[in-house]
């Protein structure tokens, strides 16, 4: 009885992690030349941005979001502008404030990344376009890139 309340114990100051949620928040699509888009020989341009924010909810749980904004034109003019802010609620609990500052700015989106994407494909193809099949992202190397930045800015990650 005393081993379970000492590991009981223990759990607490445990790392913990869980998802909670994972929701749209926010959907676009804009294809401001059709129809006559369809028309025309399809030699698309694809350009895309990527971010991520996250935001304390109350004790241990965070919203993560992660945003997926495409520009795709076809020679000069722009065929559609699709976005989507694919969001997430977790728990996390007892991380150290790297380990933090890296599972929300990395890992979380990771994990939001396929379901941002799916969302795009079937956004798009419901505008009649070929689905974009977006390309895995390196969320760690991003955050990297991030950190070095801000360490030569002379800032700190921070939680908004």
């Amino acid at each position: 009885m005393t081993d379970q309340q000492n590991n009981g114990a223990a759990d607490e100051s445990a790392p913990q992690f869980s998802l909670q949620r994972i929701y749209v928040r926010d959907l676009s699509f804009e294809a401001p030349k059709s129809p006559a888009i369809f028309r025309q020989s399809w030699e698309p341009q694809v350009g895309l941005d990527l971010n991520t924010r996250q935001k304390v909810l109350e004790d241990g749980f965070y919203e993560v979001v992660l945003t997926l904004s495409v520009t795709v034109k076809n020679g000069e003019e722009v065929a559609f502008i699709a976005e989507v802010q694919q969001a997430g609620i977790f728990l996390i609990k007892n991380l150290d404030p790297q380990s933090m500052s890296h599972t929300l700015g990395a890992f979380c989106p990771n994990i939001l990344f396929p379901y941002a994407r799916e969302a795009l494909d079937s956004l798009v193809t419901r505008g009649s376009f070929p689905a974009l099949m977006l390309a895995p992202v390196n969320f760690d190397a991003l955050y990297a890139q991030e950190l070095a930045r801000l360490q030569e800015a002379g800032e700190a990650p921070s939680l908004q």
